[in-house]
Parts: structure tokens; sequence; C-alpha cells
């Protein structure tokens, strides 16, 4: 079944959407999920919520790819359960550390003004990722937002692992600069 389909069950109610979406869909945020998390049943959790949070909000939303649409919702779901289970003291999985290596570009929003600064921050990003090669786009992305291993993200973009790594240090010292020419560096 493909998008449009789906997204019409979900505007009809028709519970079938969700059965639909997770036999598309299912895995790839269940991958999702599992690299942030390092937890089936955690990671299982939070693809169903997510399934849940799509119920919720189409309608009044109509994404237009409603792949990106599940998985940025597992990622956001999966985040804040990361960040429970570090609050808890358990095993918070593998996303901190990949906050760790951006940590110096990432702000936390306290106050009024930092959201402010947060969202150029978001506008600044983007415009950055824009100036990047195809490659160099999907590698820091696929690295960064979908919280792929180095290993892994490399084959996605077709590079040996060595040279990932390569690619990622100087991405992210090209964002050092740019954030520094946008005056947004932290």
């Amino acid at each position: 079944m493909d998008d449009t389909a789906i997204i019409k069950l979900f505007h009809q109610r028709d519970e079938r959407a969700i059965r639909a979406a997770d036999a598309a869909y299912g895995n790839y945020c269940r991958s999702i999920a599992m690299r942030i998390l390092g937890s089936f049943s955690d990671a299982e959790e939070c693809v169903n919520d997510t399934f849940l949070r799509a119920w919720n909000t189409i309608p009044p939303q109509c994404p237009a790819k409603l792949s990106l649409y599940l998985g940025r919702i597992a990622r956001n779901l999966s985040i804040d359960r990361a960040r429970k289970n570090k609050a808890a003291k358990r095993d918070a999985g593998n996303y901190e550390g990949l906050l760790e290596e951006l940590e110096p570009f990432l702000p936390c929003a306290e106050t009024v003004e930092q959201a402010v600064e947060d969202a150029a921050l978001r506008e600044a990003l983007n415009r950055f990722l824009h100036t990047l090669s195809r490659r160099d786009c999907t590698l820091f992305l696929r690295r960064y937002f979908y919280a792929d291993s180095v290993p892994d993200a490399a084959k996605q973009c077709g590079v040996s692992e060595s040279n990932a790594k390569v690619i990622l240090h100087r991405t992210r010292k090209k964002l050092q600069l740019f954030l520094e020419q946008e005056e947004l560096y932290l």
C-alpha cells in the first residue's frame, strides 16, 4: 500500500491505517529507535507510540512523505525515552555518545531567549546542510539524525569507515566555521 492510501485511511479514522503503516515502515522506525535506545523493548514501545502519535496527528497533519513523518516521530520519541532512561540511571543507549560529538554546537533551551536562539540554530543548520555535497550531507544525517554507527553510515554512502570518519570530522569543522560566521557558535 502506498503513502497516499495509508494517509487516506488515517483521515478516514480506519484502524487498518496503523497495520498498513506498520507493515510499510515498522522496521524502519524500529531501526531508528534501536540505534538510539539500544534496547529492543524500549524501541518496540517507541514504535508503538509512533503509530499512536501518527493516529492522533493525522488529521490534521497530511505528511507529504509518510516515511519521513513516522521516522521523525520515532526519533523524537526515542530521544525522549533515552533522556528519561538516563535520568533514571539506566543505560541510555547510543544517543548520548552522538550528542557528545556535537555538544559544542548544541545549546540547551532553558529560557525564551534560548528557545529563539535554538530556532535560529535550526534554520542555520538547514542552510549549512544545503551547502554540503549530497554524500557529505547524507553521511552527516545518517550519523547524527538517524544515529547510524559510523560503519553503517559509511556503507550507506559507499565510502570506507576511515573515509567516513574523516568526512564527518571535516564536516563538523565546516559546521563550526559556518556557525561562527552566522554568529551562532557557542
